[in-house]
């Protein structure tokens, strides 16, 4: 029979999938020794079992009673009992992860009975009545579906109606009052009465939990986490402990080590008299953990050690959650907490220097997105003048956007193309698509562990908590500042969450500093000097290498500093742009004969010197130069520009310029209802006599010209869209071709690999015959994902991909992220062919894919030889592919 019921003393935190995150770090914090209030805990396979069905598990009851009992007996009370009362908390837990996204109900056991029976015991009668109207609060939200906000506009009415700035100076018979009043809320909104039996409390209590892991907001961050729907969550029971009896009692949550920046010290809020969820709901503003040592001194001394044990114990930032009951200091939740990403890359290097982990650990525990957050620009705060305001640095970064002051407004705007920043008195889980949609998030209230700043780090979003100058007027849209401005919805403000600064307008940009040592080595300030070490840790044991899509020399140049290791795909085509236009209009209005041989001439020289700019740049390094890829009536003029202006000109009277109509009349002939599938890549070579040999002879004579001057030009042609092996062929002779007239006439031999892009699925699925005819291939995969899935990138992405990832009918866009059941099977076919027909096969991939850091993962799995992306992308993908040979490799390196 399956078990879904396990005790804290039976766990551990190898046992996460099973257990939670949250129930399996404390069944280790049991093991560990440290002061954990006793429990249980309702597994996920419990949860899954009860979304599959509806119902609740056979014997799940039996195994909560049983577990229920044990802990009445630990305790010497019972749940509910009317003279002394024992209470529990039910929380969620999932595998990942998930802060605010789903349900937790406190003070569990307490009805109209046991309330005075907790006064008797607790000696504080305010605090017995002050837990049950949280009971009947969050139980009313949570398990019975009431309106929160109805909850909040009596407790805000009552505070008016007494004229008190919190619920902490309400005394007992207002509190006595206030249950009443939420009582009445529920029977109102349900029909049914909140329940008095502590039995029944508990069991809907978790069962609402279960389903809350498919609760809208739950839903959407998983989305955004890339987090599977089916894992479910395990649900925690455990026995209360109270932070809310006075002022030598509170709540706080602590980290181990700065979550913002990475370094050393305890950072953290406490909240005296007060539950955790206040701590994190930022309602009140907390004080610094530092406070507590001079409010409780043992506790803080205790507090630490715990700490100092859990970060070396779990080798990582630990994020802690803890209550202290009259002077005893219980630790309710451990887990390796949620850092930016400057305090990703810091950790990764500073916990490898004190021998916590090794060098390759530390580059596990970072990502190439993180790296790419650390690559975005800064606010140039001499330019910025003086701030509206100052709060807590929650998440750094530099954000401009539109003020606005609720979710929906944020997702409108931010649907309609608009950046906003969205500003809250504090944030709720509720606000969580709002914080998606937004470029930052501003709060008057809370600090570094309040829910916007969990969620925000998380999500990489930028965040300023607790800006108290800021009086936060949601009913009017606008907030106020300390020195009297007005600053209404809509209005631009740059939002520092590095210096925890709000600017006014747009505040100017300059280079972070991790840019600046990828442009110049420079390694002199703060989390840059991480990032160099990471990447050589990365660069020394990455079995891919990792090229660059680059058309220009400038481009190449860059990329080079940015440790580019050759050019994966440059596209030809990119320089027939500007000027060189006109030229390419002569050679289609030409059509074939001198006229066109003319043109192709013109064009000649211009691509040799842009080849050899290229070949300069990396000299030494391989450049994979791509033929022309699409259709030719692209470089002419938007065929209903053209015909409105003959159009015109036919009806004034006059005679259209020849041009127009010359050009008219080529984009008619050639127009092809879908162009993308039609006349271009080695098509366009084959039937256009002279294009590929224009090319191949500039490529050829710019090596020519770079060898006679000491260098050494590593070119190599690749033909696009091939889908045939005779395609190849026909093509691959035209090349050699040219080569060998270059040869010959220079004196110096000019060989260059010959390859392909593999972009269709035919050749994929052919790729044995072509590996035939070509020395390397490389993926296309932007064409192949479009070619497989039957998508026009340009239409789809925008009409209907939103629907298919809230459906979930992607997980990512499948042009984001490489689709590996459907397009990775095709690379993986490919691969094995092409290298069963030529061992020696080089192969790569140059789509955008090339910089994407799950897809790098597969690359390497897949066995390719390197990844080429666009230029700012090469940290990236240097790092995951780092990443990838460590996983492989396992992550101190052993096999």
């Amino acid at each position: 029979m399956v078990r879904y019921v396990y005790d804290f003393h039976e766990g551990g935190r190898d046992m996460a999938d099973l257990l939670g995150g949250k129930g399996a770090n404390l069944a280790e914090m049991t093991r560990l020794g440290l002061p954990v209030p006793p429990g249980f805990i309702v597994t996920t396979e419990a949860c899954r079992a009860y979304l599959a069905t509806g119902a609740e598990p056979e014997g799940l009851s039996r195994e909560v009673s049983r577990r229920l009992s044990a802990l009445e007996d630990s305790a010497g009370r019972r749940l509910g009992r009317p003279d002394d009362p024992l209470l529990v908390s039910v929380r969620s837990g999932a595998r990942f992860s998930m802060p605010g996204m789903m349900e937790t109900v406190l003070d569990i056991g307490l009805n109209d009975g046991s309330v005075t029976g907790l006064a008797g015991v607790s000696g504080d009668e305010r605090f017995a009545w002050d837990s049950y109207r949280r009971l009947v609060q969050m139980f009313g939200s949570t398990v019975m579906g009431v309106d929160a906000a109805l909850f909040e506009d009596a407790l805000t009415l009552l505070k008016d109606e007494r004229g008190v700035p919190d619920d902490v100076h309400l005394d007992a018979g207002d509190l006595a009052r206030l249950v009443e009043t939420y009582k009445d809320l529920i029977r109102r909104e349900t029909g049914e009465s909140f329940p008095q039996s502590p039995a029944e409390q508990l069991r809907r209590a978790v069962l609402a939990v279960f389903e809350s892991w498919n609760g809208e907001r739950a839903r959407l961050y998983r989305r955004r986490e890339h987090i599977p729907d089916d894992l479910g969550t395990a649900v925690t029971v455990q026995r209360m402990v109270f932070g809310n009896l006075g002022r030598d009692s509170g709540s706080g949550v602590a980290f181990t080590r700065d979550p913002a920046t990475g370094r050393p010290g305890l950072y953290g809020d406490y909240l005296p008299d007060a539950q955790g969820e206040d701590v994190v709901a930022g309602i009140r503003n907390t004080v610094p953990l530092a406070e507590l040592e001079r409010l409780d001194p043992r506790s803080y001394r205790q507090l630490r050690d715990h700490m100092t044990t859990l970060e070396r114990h779990y080798r990582d930032l630990c994020d802690i959650e803890f209550t202290i009951e009259r002077g005893t200091l219980w630790m309710l939740q451990t887990r390796v907490g949620k850092r930016t990403a400057e305090a990703a890359f810091t950790l990764a290097t500073a916990l490898a220097d004190e021998g916590l982990i090794t060098p390759r650990e530390g580059l596990a525990r970072v990502s190439g997105e993180e790296l790419a957050r650390l690559m975005f620009p800064r606010f140039d705060t001499s330019a910025t003048g003086d701030p509206l305001a100052h709060g807590i640095p929650a998440s750094p970064g530099a954000a401009v956007g539109a003020v606005v002051f609720d979710s929906a407004e944020a997702v409108r705007r931010a649907a309609a193309g608009g950046k906003v920043v969205l500003v809250r008195q504090e944030t709720t889980p509720d606000d969580l698509p709002g914080m998606v949609a937004a470029q930052a998030v501003l709060t008057s209230r809370g600090g570094k562990t309040s829910h916007a700043a969990v969620v925000a780090r998380g999500m990489g979003k930028v965040c300023v908590c607790g800006a108290e100058e800021l009086a936060v007027d949601t009913g009017r849209r606008r907030f106020t500042t300390r020195d009297g401005t007005v600053v209404e919805e809509g209005t631009v403000v740059s939002v520092d969450g590095s210096a925890g600064a709000v600017y006014p307008g747009a505040a100017p940009l300059v280079d972070s500093a991790v840019m600046r040592y990828l442009e110049t080595g420079e390694t002199s300030e703060g989390v840059a000097s991480s990032v160099a070490r990471v990447l050589d840790e990365a660069d020394g044991v990455r079995r891919l290498e990792v090229r660059a899509n680059a058309d220009t020399p400038e481009d190449a140049a860059r990329a080079r500093r940015f440790g580019a290791q050759g050019i994966g795909l440059c596209r030809t085509e990119h320089m027939f742009l500007g000027e060189r236009r006109k030229l390419v209009e002569e050679m289609i209005l030409a059509g074939p004969g001198t006229g066109r041989d003319r043109a192709l001439a013109a064009l000649l020289p211009l691509q040799r010197q842009d080849f050899t700019g290229i070949l300069e740049a990396m000299d030494g390094l391989p450049v994979t130069i791509r033929l022309l890829d699409p259709p030719l009536h692209e470089f002419l003029p938007d065929r209903t520009d053209l015909a409105v202006r003959v159009a015109a000109a036919e009806a004034r009277g006059e005679r259209p310029d020849p041009r127009d109509a010359a050009l008219l009349a080529a984009v008619n002939r050639m127009h092809e209802e879908n162009p993308m599938l039609g006349l271009r890549g080695v098509r366009l070579g084959l039937v256009v006599p002279g294009l590929v040999a224009m090319q191949v002879r500039a490529v050829a004579e710019a090596v020519v010209e770079r060898t006679r001057v000491g260098g050494s030009p590593a070119a190599e042609i690749m033909v696009p869209l091939v889908g045939a092996v005779e395609e190849l062929r026909l093509a691959r002779a035209e090349v050699e071709r040219v080569l060998a007239e270059v040869s010959e006439a220079s004196g110096i031999p000019v060989t260059c690999p010959v390859g392909t892009m593999i972009e269709l699925p035919r050749a994929a699925l052919t790729a044995g015959r072509i590996a035939e005819e070509a020395e390397f291939f490389s993926f296309g995969t932007n064409d192949l994902t479009q070619t497989t899935w039957g998508f026009s990138r340009d239409d789809v992405e925008a009409e209907f991909f939103p629907a298919y990832l809230d459906k979930g009918v992607f997980p990512s866009s499948p042009f984001e992220t490489l689709d590996r059941e459907g397009v990775g099977r095709l690379v993986g076919i490919a691969v094995a062919e092409g290298r069963a027909a030529r061992p020696d096969l080089k192969i790569g991939v140059c789509g955008e894919h090339g910089g994407d850091p799950e897809s790098v993962h597969f690359f390497h799995t897949a066995g390719l030889d390197y990844v080429s992306c666009s230029p700012f992308r090469v940290p990236v993908a240097r790092l995951e592919a780092g990443r990838a040979a460590s996983a492989g490799a396992g992550a101190d390196g052993s096999r």
